[in-house]
């Protein structure tokens, strides 16, 4: 697995020449950006695109976004 330091190095040297994968692809593992919202902007068709790519990059599996962690939480708390 990738180290931090080393992570953040590549994010911002990508970003240096207008290359922002690596970003959103952390954005993505940290839960911070959707599937479908890292799909659409590395304009990917298929899932297993992008879990090639978080694998590609040495990324961990992606944990649930705040939002849709809320959302779930705010569904069970309406069957109660």
């Amino acid at each position: 697995m990738a180290s931090v330091p080393n992570l953040v190095e590549t994010c911002e040297l990508a970003e240096r020449h207008g290359n922002r994968n690596a970003a959103l692809l952390l954005g993505f593992a940290l839960g911070r950006i959707s599937d479908l919202e890292v799909m659409e902007q590395l304009h990917l068709e298929h899932e297993e695109a992008l879990f090639l790519l978080m694998a590609q990059a040495h990324l961990p599996l992606p944990r649930l976004a705040d939002q849709a962690t809320d959302a779930m939480v705010s569904d069970l708390q309406q069957l109660v």
